[in-house]
């Protein structure tokens, strides 16, 4: 009598190591990923699996959601986690952003003209992509208002679009605030926000 062979069960999902390598990766193909896919970003057709942030990190984005959500006009909504189609082969996840009423809300992305603010919250593990990379595409997608947010202490960096390029030649975002306490800015809507209410 002969054992019968054990059916290994799939490993969880992965990037197709070849079409990494030629950065092939498409908006269509993240449509396509399995349900036991983790959150990705596309950067220039390269799938970057998005770390799994703290608890920390999690209380201030959805502290930073609800207080937004609470106070946004009604032509504005906000949401978390969801993806900015900022190239064919291009995506970035804010962790928290303001975009537009209007966006049917069957869609996996927003376009860039559809989103007034993309909020990033720094961990020791995004540091350097939350402060000059992220920031970087999105003013050069046209995305209105950028905030960044570090977490210890809180403390809130709100950049808007500046009318002209800068330096670089490219549109760049001008600093408007930096506050670990009260944040006053006119965009994506005039708001008073205290620091402390989205502190955990």
């Amino acid at each position: 009598m002969s054992a019968e062979p054990v059916a290994q069960q799939p490993g969880p999902w992965q990037p197709d190591p070849v079409r990494q390598r030629q950065a092939g990766y498409t908006l269509e193909d993240l449509l396509d990923l399995p349900p036991d896919a983790p959150r990705v970003e596309l950067v220039d057709g390269v799938i970057h699996v998005v770390p799994s942030p703290t608890l920390g990190h999690q209380n201030i984005a959805g502290l930073l959601w609800h207080w937004l959500r609470t106070h946004a006009p009604a032509h504005l909504r906000v949401a978390q986690a969801v993806g900015v189609a900022l190239g064919a082969n291009f995506t970035r996840e804010p962790d928290v952003l303001v975009h537009l009423a209007e966006v049917p809300a069957e869609r996996h992305f927003l376009l860039p003209h559809e989103v007034m603010l993309a909020i990033e919250v720094v961990s020791p593990g995004t540091r350097r992509t939350d402060r000059f990379s992220k920031p970087a595409e999105y003013a050069g997608a046209g995305i209105p208002a950028y905030w960044r947010v570090e977490q210890d202490p809180v403390q809130i960096s709100a950049y808007r679009l500046a009318d002209r390029p800068g330096p670089s030649g490219r549109r760049e975002y001008e600093l408007l605030a930096e506050t670990a306490d009260l944040l006053t800015v006119e965009h994506p809507f005039p708001l008073a926000l205290p620091i402390a209410e989205i502190t955990p």
